[in-house]
Order: structure tokens, then C-alpha cells, then sequence
């Protein structure tokens, strides 16, 4: 799988990134070829998905068993490797951390990505949970059955979201960062819940940017507890890598999945494949996620050929 946050590896834009030479990734699914002594559960040949600590953008990945997943049979590789970060991420931001219920109201940016999929798509789990998401406009006619309201994501969004909601939403989940922190908190009901989960503007143009990056954290505005307090909202923040990799929570992430897999086996949840991409192509797909024109998750097939360009 490939994702935003590869992006932000590529750039540097992340803490404490490995030294170099690093292979990316950290989702993948493949077949199982060997099994370290005390491994149980698993067997060789077995189709599984998998999360890795990067080195997931390889023919032969090894990671412990914990992040290993069994396929559904009717579920394809391709699928597989959509399937780990985005829905995982999706479900325990909305499910651990802002308690979705039923009549609730939820903002995503980036609808059209794949964790905005993935979102759309399980909030259609809950009754009557109206979905408010930001895309661009060449994504809409696509995407437009997936949410309740669509707006350009360089709209003014949050008129329009009072305009149709005029006491905000209950959930804003942000990838964006930058300005729209203050616009998101300005938008929550009471007792509302604003979840951070990435920081995409901070990926701008083709090399890393000191100062494109200072100034998207400079417009976040300052945060005040008292006026948190006073206001009756949460503010939060959601990394699904940390939580597998330096908290070891992946007990936690097992039974997430296992919830995941019972709802894509009663065909509530799908995962969207936007392209498969060889891995020679690794740049040309890279760009495609930067320009923001995926609809869904943009896979690296390993034994996919790759195409040749047509001028």
C-alpha cells in the first residue's frame, strides 16, 4: 500500500526518520513463505495482510506475527493491501476516540483519499450519521453517493457547513493541519470531538521546505485549554504507526481488525483500489498521491510489469 505518510518520509518530513538507504512502506499482503519457531496460527502458503515498520515496498517482507492478518477468501492481494492502515485508522478514530453513535454528524477532509473512503463508508454502518467532506472538484462525480455533503476542498467549507448544520458537526477528522485546525474547532458542537491524524500541507512542492513547513504550523491557532474548557470540546490526536510500533498496542489493533473483517464479510465495507503501479513506477505514483488525484489507495504490485508511457 501506498501512503501519505511515505511522502512525508520521502521529504523528511517526519520525526527521527531511519537513516538512509531505507526501503518505504508499511502495509503490505502477500503469502506466507517462512515462519520463525514459535510462530502459531499461521502456516506456509497461507494468504495474509500485514502491517511493517517500513521495508513493506519489497518482494519479501518479514515483520512479527502480531501484525499479521488472515485474507477473506474472497478479498484479492490488491484489496488486502488497501485494507490495514486506512480502515483501521478510520474505525478507531471513529469509534475510540470520538464514540460515533447514531445521529452524530462527522467532517473529513480529503474524502476522496483513502482513509476518507474508509470513513464514509463505515459511518454508513451507524443509522442516520451525516457526512460532511472536503474534495477536489474533479473527484466529486465519483465520490458524491459515498458522503452526505461534498464541498470543493478550496471552498469556504465552513460556511457551508452552517448553512446546513448551523450548531457545527459532532467529528472533525483532519489531515490537513495548517489554517484549518482553527477553522475545525470552530465548526464542533459542544462536546464535540476534533481528531489530528495527519499533517498533508506539510508535503508542498518537490523538495522538503523549512519554511512552508513552519508557516503551516504557525497558522495553526494556539490552542487554549481554559477556552477548551469553557467551550465543552475535545481536541485530539490519532497515529496508528506509533500506536503499532512505540506504544504496543497491537493486542488493541488485532481486535479492530477482527471487528474490520466481520464487516467487510457482510459486504458493509469495501475497500476502493485507485491503480496498480509497478514498482519501477514508485515515482509516477508518488506523484499521483501529491497532486491529489487518487480516488482510494494507489497499490505497488510487485509482479506487475511496468506500463509504458504514452507520450
Amino acid at each position: 500500500g501506498l501512503n501519505f505518510i511515505d511522502l512525508m518520509v520521502r521529504q523528511g518530513n517526519i520525526d527521527n526518520p531511519p537513516k538512509t538507504p531505507l526501503v518505504p512502506g508499511f502495509e503490505c499482503s502477500g503469502i506466507v513463505e517462512a515462519l520463525g519457531d514459535s510462530v502459531k496460527g499461521f502456516e506456509i502458503g497461507d494468504r495474509v495482510m500485514a502491517f511493517v515498520n517500513y521495508n513493506a515496498w519489497a518482494e519479501v517482507v518479514c515483520t512479527p506475527v502480531e501484525f499479521v492478518y488472515k485474507i477473506p477468501d474472497d478479498m484479492s492481494f490488491s484489496e488486502a493491501a488497501a485494507f490495514p492502515m486506512n480502515f483501521v485508522t478510520a474505525y478507531m478514530m471513529l469509534f475510540e476516540v470520538a464514540n460515533l453513535r447514531e445521529g452524530m454528524s462527522v467532517l473529513v477532509h480529503s474524502a476522496g483519499g483513502g482513509v476518507g473512503q474508509a470513513v464514509a463508508q463505515l459511518c454508513s454502518t451507524i443509522p442516520n450519521v451525516t457526512v460532511f467532506g472536503t474534495a477536489s472538484s474533479f473527484k466529486h462525480e465519483a465520490i458524491k453517493d459515498s458522503v452526505t455533503h461534498l464541498f470543493d476542498r478550496n471552498a469556504d467549507y465552513v460556511q457551508e457547513v452552517k448553512r446546513i448544520s448551523t450548531d457545527g458537526v459532532d467529528v472533525v477528522l483532519d489531515c490537513l493541519c495548517g489554517e484549518n485546525t482553527g477553522k475545525g474547532l470552530s465548526l464542533l458542537k459542544p462536546l464535540g470531538t476534533y481528531i489530528l491524524y495527519g499533517s498533508s500541507n506539510m508535503v508542498t512542492g518537490e523538495t522538503k521546505s523549512f519554511f512552508s513547513f513552519a508557516k503551516s504550523w504557525w497558522q495553526v491557532e494556539k490552542v487554549n485549554p481554559i477556552k477548551l474548557y469553557e467551550e465543552n470540546k475535545v481536541i485530539a490526536g490519532f497515529s496508528l504507526l506509533n500506536l503499532l510500533f512505540k506504544q504496543n498496542r497491537g493486542g488493541l489493533i488485532k481486535g479492530v481488525m477482527d471487528k474490520l473483517l466481520n464487516l467487510y464479510n457482510n459486504k458493509k465495507i469495501k475497500p476502493v483500489v485507485d491503480s496498480l503501479w509497478a514498482l519501477e513506477e514508485v515515482k509516477e505514483a508518488m506523484q499521483r498521491i501529491h497532486d491529489r488525484g487518487n480516488i482510494g489507495k494507489l497499490i505497488l504490485d510487485v509482479e506487475k510489469a511496468p506500463t509504458p508511457l504514452v507520450s
